[in-house]
């Protein structure tokens, strides 16, 4: 064997009954657990270079979290600060960790879950051994489909809903490619694997339960098919606009409400599994490296109309679930933000694999144009990473308006944040392969 030592572990985070939940554009309390949430983490060293990759069973992270948590983690383990990268995985029915809508944020819930993030990667590190990794794609078109629609009268919508005479056509592409990298002990027993898939959530009528959606399902379900215990990670690709909904098709119907979530993990995990039993070439000394580029983040400004406006109908109304008392709420509140705002781009190198963090809800278009860049032989988009800026839609995308560009917290991002974001996280992965 070589050099190559890999160790991985989760720790719980599951919050308590009655904690706020986010992804709803209404505030829900947990009165329900379904299954856990975790914090996952994998670690990789090779003698001369340490670096871990974890994920968080939560909708988003702000970098402050992942700075806290990042900081334990390296004291804990000795792995330096910026070869830990952080990601979440974007489930809908998980605590409020960030404030967007008329939700209020779980701070002390956050501050204890980062630390047991960090703690996880300390849990993996304990457990590093003698390993090699191996890297495969698949393509899972069935199970990914792009949520915004062009519509009969010019506009775009999210969502149109099921075989609607008035949606013409997909606003977007999809990117249907299972990324994965699969890390063997000495005698071939799974250590862990990463996945990357760009699938918003799946989901299902159970609106105030505590779950880990489809990631947690295709963990299980991988571990199932392998028969055998090890720590899966799905690392959610840029989907900003992608969801699971076939609108070309009747709207389907469920036996039982967890249904959805468990078929589209089966098919997503049985995918990959058949990718990874076509993994051939496996390397004990695989490259490790770690690199970061800077990016100075831009949001949107309201019109002095539009704040004038906004504070006009919040005075008039008080606690209101009315959808544009909540989003005059949340044009105050970008308004009183900093116009601009520095974030890292963090990308590592595990061997032939590329993996960069973007760091909020990402158009599959920036994740497509990135890949396209790379100069790896395979490479992970992990959206949701390291920070959380909102959504970053294409210009045309700004420009066409709907959900994911109207003016809030989770959706400031100023036309040029594409382009800025696609050269940052190209540059750190040229970083990674200039290195060799």
């Amino acid at each position: 064997m070589g050099t190559l030592r890999v160790g991985a572990a989760r720790m719980c985070i599951t919050p308590p009954l009655g904690t706020h939940l986010c992804g709803f554009f209404s505030d829900r309390t947990a009165d329900d657990v379904l299954d856990d949430l975790y914090a996952k983490a994998v670690v990789f060293e090779n003698g001369e270079t340490c670096v871990a990759v974890v994920a968080c069973d939560l909708i988003a992270a702000f970098k402050t979290d992942f700075d806290r948590a990042r900081a334990r983690a390296a004291a804990l383990s000795g792995i330096p600060q910026d070869n830990i990268f952080f990601c979440c995985t974007h489930t809908h029915y998980g605590p409020s960790s960030v404030s967007i809508f008329n939700v209020p944020r779980e701070d002390a819930y956050m501050e204890w879950a980062m630390d047991r993030a960090g703690d996880a990667v300390k849990l993996a590190f304990n457990r590093l051994r003698r390993a090699r990794i191996g890297h495969a794609r698949a393509d899972c078109p069935e199970e990914v489909h792009n949520r915004r629609w062009h519509m009969k009268d010019g506009t775009v919508q999210m969502n149109p809903g099921y075989r609607n005479p008035d949606a013409l056509r997909p606003a977007g592409p999809v990117d249907p490619e299972i990324g994965l990298l699969v890390a063997l002990d000495e005698v071939g027993t799974p250590i862990a694997v990463l996945a990357n898939y760009a699938l918003h959530y799946v989901g299902g009528p159970y609106a105030t339960s505590v779950s880990a959606d489809y990631f947690g399902e295709f963990d299980r379900a991988l571990q199932r098919m392998a028969g055998a215990e090890f720590v899966g990670i799905m690392l959610n690709g840029c989907c900003g606009d992608i969801n699971n909904c076939d609108f070309t098709q009747p709207a389907p119907t469920y036996p039982n409400p967890f249904y959805q979530a468990r078929r589209v993990a089966n098919v997503v995990a049985s995918r990959a599994f058949g990718a990874w039993q076509q993994i051939r070439e496996f390397d004990d000394n695989p490259k490790l490296e770690a690199a970061a580029v800077p990016m100075r983040f831009r949001r949107r400004e309201p019109s002095p109309g539009q704040l004038a406006a906004a504070r006009k109908l919040r005075a008039r109304e008080e606690n209101s679930n009315n959808r544009d008392w909540i989003y005059a709420g949340e044009l105050l509140a970008v308004h009183a933000e900093p116009v601009e705002q520095d974030t890292l781009i963090r990308a590592l190198r595990l061997g032939d694999t590329g993996l960069v963090g973007l760091p909020g809800e990402i158009f599959v278009e920036i994740g497509l144009a990135v890949k396209s860049a790379s100069p790896a032989p395979c490479t992970f988009t992990a959206e949701l990473a390291n920070d959380y800026l909102g959504y970053i839609p294409t210009d045309q995308a700004l420009a066409e308006g709907s959900y994911e560009t109207q003016l809030a917290r989770s959706a400031k991002a100023a036309p040029g944040m594409a382009d800025r974001l696609i050269e940052a996280c190209s540059c750190a992965l040229q970083k990674l392969w200039l290195k060799t």
